[in-house]
């Protein structure tokens, strides 16, 4: 029996398209009515899609997309982002601190480090206001900030499962904690110090643009200011921050730990038993909820509330701590959620038969999809793709994981497309929209859509031909 995805008509896209269009124009044409009304047009280019949908093939069907793409992946994301973001927010990194190219350096490469330790989000979270501050002598800023999305936002969160949400759905796989640590790393250290170096030349080239102006604005900055020690406040975020962290891990742990597993589920599921739970059937299809979708979430509900709770008022205002990025941020990914479902039916069916069976092509399939759809179900697709290639494991080395025996060749070009080119768009990893939205309110002129992919595609591009010459011929 044919699949949804294998017959969806390719036109079943225009709605995603639509959204993606409305993000990158309506802010040109219109920004003070984009502002306004950016639900609207979630919701809007959301029922273009689902009308016609249900209309083809009924509302159980659409009750499961939905309940598959809101329930499962939407808020467990949306409650992270809005974990990481407030407990971050907590967190004020003060001192007198110049903006110089030297220490932008120093900042972007502490950003990429802890990135795949505490998350891309929380990373940029924790780090942006501080580099903000930083520069706010500066007239032109906008290219650190696109370097701070670049190694801060994305490619820093590659080492481990907390780094990206893509490498730990390959951790719910089989896939072991520290193999990405273990085989990217090379990977992650060329990438680095390329675009560190690449950003100190473009910044020197915009400090001598600057001029004499510049270097009188620095004068008066320093003047003006009472050097102050590197200090951190809000200290108690990070035990907030480690409360996120034990709950993103003991998604992955609880349900290969015995104690937590449901045996009745295994009438349900043709691939086992699952954790205790709540188990809807819509459309003929078992959908479930197993107790560690339900601690993670509460975990992460409660460290916001115990940070908002514990944190002085005036550490959040020194941040300029307010809601609007985050608010943004969801508006505008349910609507990209929704509206990407018939893109990725199409693909986890076709996906198999797209001709990829080299490091090279999974490499750059994954990357460019993950660029514009959410990374973490490409990945998916995409592991998928690789373990149904059926390499014999005496041939090659590699690990066996739930989507079948994936070569490490092959899984390496996968895990890095996914994270690395998560850059090439605003909206290929949420941070970039969350960073971007942050610096447009500290008063800095952010490129449009295209813009940024000017910026993106003019200096990653390269790069990530570098890497595929490197290692993935």
């Amino acid at each position: 029996m044919e699949s949804i995805g294998e017959v969806l008509p390719l036109y079943s896209v225009i709605p995603f398209v639509g959204m993606l269009l409305s993000i990158a124009i309506f802010p040109l044409v219109k920004p003070e009515w984009w502002e306004k009304h950016q639900l609207g047009v979630a919701i809007f280019w959301s029922v273009l899609f689902l009308v016609p949908f249900i209309i083809a093939y009924g509302f159980e069907e659409t009750g499961l997309q939905l309940m598959e793409t809101i329930v499962l992946d939407y808020i467990p994301f949306i409650v992270l982002l809005f974990g990481l973001f407030v407990v971050a927010g907590g967190i004020h990194i003060g001192g007198t601190m110049a903006g110089t190219t030297a220490n932008n350096v120093v900042l972007l490469a502490i950003g990429t480090f802890l990135a795949s330790w505490v998350g891309t989000t929380g990373a940029a979270m924790l780090l942006i206001r501080p580099v903000l501050r930083a520069n706010s002598w500066r007239k032109y800023k906008m290219h650190i900030v696109i370097f701070f999305i670049f190694l801060v936002a994305n490619i820093g969160g590659c080492l481990t499962p907390l780094g990206d949400p893509p490498l730990f759905l390959g951790f719910l796989r089989g896939v072991p904690f520290f193999w990405t640590m273990e085989h990217i790393w090379p990977l992650l250290l060329l990438n680095s110090v390329v675009l560190l170096v690449v950003f100190a030349l473009i910044d020197r080239h915009y400090v001598k643009k600057e001029g004499k102006e510049g270097e009188e604005r620095l004068e008066l900055e320093e003047e003006a200011t009472e050097r102050v020690p590197i200090k951190i406040e809000g200290l108690q975020n990070l035990i907030f921050l480690a409360i996120i962290i034990i709950a993103v891990i003991l998604n992955g742990v609880i349900p290969q730990s015995d104690i937590f597993i449901d045996p009745a589920s295994a009438a349900v599921f043709h691939d086992g038993a699952k954790t205790f739970g709540f188990t809807f059937i819509i459309a003929g299809e078992a959908v479930h909820l197993g107790i560690e979708y339900f601690v993670q979430i509460a975990l992460i509900l409660l460290a916001a509330f115990l940070s908002m709770h514990f944190t002085q008022k005036p550490v959040r205002e020194k941040n300029d701590f307010e809601w609007a990025p985050i608010a943004e941020v969801a508006k505008l990914f349910i609507g990209i959620f929704i509206t990407m479902i018939p893109a990725l039916m199409i693909l986890r069916a076709n996906g198999g038969e797209l001709g990829i069976d080299s490091p090279l092509k999974f490499f750059w399939a994954t990357g460019a999809l993950s660029g514009f759809l959410d990374n973490s179900p490409t990945y998916v697709v995409f592991l998928t793709t690789a373990g149904a290639l059926g390499v014999d494991p005496a041939m090659a080395a590699g690990i066996t994981t739930t989507a079948g025996f994936v070569p490490n060749n092959l899984l390496l070009a996968v895990s890095a497309g996914a994270v690395f080119m998560g850059a090439l768009t605003y909206i290929g990893n949420a941070p970039n929209f969350m960073v971007k939205s942050i610096a447009e309110r500290a008063q800095i002129k952010m490129p449009s859509f295209f813009g940024y992919m000017a910026w993106s595609f003019g200096i990653l591009i390269p790069l990530f031909i570098l890497d595929t010459v490197i290692f993935f011929l």
